[in-house]
């Protein structure tokens, strides 16, 4: 028996490779995309270890080129769901006794099998299926997976180090027990490892799950649950679900023995979720832990005394990188009138260069938003400020979806505060500024802070201290990542605990120890070292004479 008392140390965050002309990675990685690319592979639902067929078929395509099919996908059905929850209530007893650090250990070799033997197949299988360029993928996955891993593993072994104070008399202690059922888990397409996490948060600390992909993202998920399993993840721990979500969600939400769910995604899907769990809270062995991320209308504000070519920076970066596709991407800006001219020949000046086509092709800054359904919502918005009296196109504005699901990067100059691209997420590479009169920063910034329900990432551009700091505490509630003279995006594990608060989630910061609270039901046990042996205390006696 091993009775060391053993801690995980503080990691450093997984180094991102350039990917470079001439860089040994760049070689490796344009490999594997021409392997996959040329590869057709089938995808079953993994329950309880095992690949299920159900013969119902999906297919995975390339986002920059629609026509070209990676992958076919069995789909799942009520039958499937209710296997995976039985599966998943299976495995939970012995999983959840066994040690954390032997599962901590498990999510460190995770760690290391994407840091060298899978870190060209999923950061390939990424771009494929997910329409990221090579940087883009580099810092999902494999770099934020691996943080996510290793920094919860250190951030458990500070979890279950934390014990209550103890007498001579008693012994207090403090159990962290997993919720009493299962955690369904349910992923997005944007972020390969924001679908590693959401399953292994909750697992690391004892939990079992159902897991939900992303129809668009079942490619690099499915290399994901193959890696899992490489690693000696216990058959059942988690299970592997593509397919409706209606279908898993009605089955799922109806057991019993759900516990949780760790969500990423739309804020109307998860109001809708929580209704549901409300109504069904009687069924419920336990009250459910509801965990989840859901959007953003995040924003750039600049003061007077910003630097117009730093804040053109943040703008294209920040709006532009995968398409405007994260949580956090800028999707709206308040700039002063007396910086917006030099502000504007700033990006023109980027935009001469910015390059949009295939992932395959290294040299293109953007790709292709992620499928047809997308496509058509954010080309609406487009050619609505096109037609509108309210706005105007300052850059941009095309789209083609002939071969891939291709849109410009497009700037809409808003000519009121309340224009609908001002406070409605698109979730694509627009983004609305509206140019307000330099006098009136104050009132601006509530603006900012009421326009929008969303409150999950801004910064603000200032070298003014002080109107930073006016920023800072007027948008305290706006923003859940508050950046200060750089864009709303890039929150590193370990670093940026990410997430927010009003209509973007709960709040919970992933890349904390403060989202693995969530995952545990703590007991407290107390030992009584030497029993009372009369029922009476001291103030009973009655007083002397």
């Amino acid at each position: 028996m091993n009775n060391a008392i053993f801690q995980f140390r503080e990691p450093q965050n997984e180094p991102v490779n350039s990917y470079a002309p001439g860089t040994p990675e760049r070689k490796l990685l344009q490999e594997e995309l021409k392997r996959q690319y040329n590869k057709t592979i089938e995808i079953p639902l993994i329950i309880g270890g095992k690949a299920v067929k159900t013969g119902k078929m999906g297919k995975v395509v390339m986002p920059t080129e629609h026509g070209h099919v990676l992958a076919t996908y069995h789909m799942v059905t009520e039958k499937e769901v209710k296997m995976a929850i039985d599966a998943a209530m299976n495995a939970k007893k012995q999983w959840e006794n066994t040690p954390w650090v032997e599962r901590c250990s498990i999510m460190m070799k995770i760690a290391e099998l994407l840091s060298k033997k899978y870190r060209y197949v999923i950061s390939a299988a990424t771009m494929l299926g997910q329409g990221k360029n090579p940087y883009q993928a580099e810092i999902d996955t494999p770099c934020e997976a691996i943080d996510f891993l290793r920094f919860n593993a250190y951030y458990a072994s500070q979890i279950y180090a934390e014990q209550p104070l103890s007498d001579n008399s008693v012994i207090n202690r403090l159990e962290y027990r997993p919720l009493e059922g299962f955690v369904y888990a349910i992923s997005p397409f944007n972020f390969t490892a924001i679908a590693c996490n959401l399953n292994i948060s909750p697992v690391l600390m004892g939990n079992v799950t159902i897991w939900k992909p992303a129809t668009t993202a079942i490619l690099s998920n499915y290399y994901l649950m193959e890696i899992f399993k490489e690693a000696g993840l216990p058959d059942g721990v988690i299970n592997f679900l593509p397919g409706s979500g209606a279908v898993i969600s009605d089955t799922v939400f109806a057991s019993p023995d759900f516990a949780g769910v760790h969500f990423t995604g739309s804020t109307s899907t998860f109001n809708a979720f929580w209704k549901t769990i409300a109504n069904n809270v009687d069924k419920y062995k336990t009250y459910p832990k509801i965990v989840g991320e859901t959007g953003g209308k995040d924003f750039i504000f600049a003061h007077e005394s910003a630097d117009p070519k730093e804040l053109a920076v943040a703008i294209v970066r920040g709006a532009f990188e995968y398409q405007g596709q994260k949580c956090s991407a800028a999707s709206r800006a308040y700039v002063p009138k007396s910086i917006w001219e030099n502000t504007v020949k700033e990006i023109a000046v980027m935009m001469k260069t910015l390059k949009m086509g295939d992932v395959r092709d290294f040299t293109n800054f953007m790709n292709a938003v992620i499928d047809e359904k997308a496509f058509n919502t954010i080309t609406k918005y487009i050619d609505r400020a096109k037609d509108s009296k309210d706005a105007e196109i300052v850059f941009g504005g095309n789209y083609d979806k002939s071969v891939g699901y291709f849109i410009e990067p497009t700037l809409i100059e808003a000519k009121t505060p309340d224009y609908e691209t001002m406070s409605l997420e698109l979730f694509g590479p627009v983004i609305t500024v509206y140019v307000y009169e330099d006098k009136k920063y104050s009132e601006t910034l509530c603006l900012c802070d009421q326009t929008s329900a969303y409150a999950l990432t801004g910064s603000i551009f200032a070298r003014d201290r002080y109107a930073a700091i006016e920023a800072f505490e007027a948008l305290r509630y706006a923003a859940g990542n508050f950046y200060i003279n750089d864009k709303p995006t890039g929150a590193v594990v370990g670093n940026q605990p990410f997430g927010g608060a009003r209509a973007s989630g709960t709040n919970d910061k992933a890349g904390s120890a403060l989202n693995l609270y969530r995952w545990v039901s703590p007991r407290c046990i107390k030992e009584t070292l030497v029993p009372a042996t009369d029922y009476r205390y001291p103030f009973l006696d009655p007083d002397k004479k």
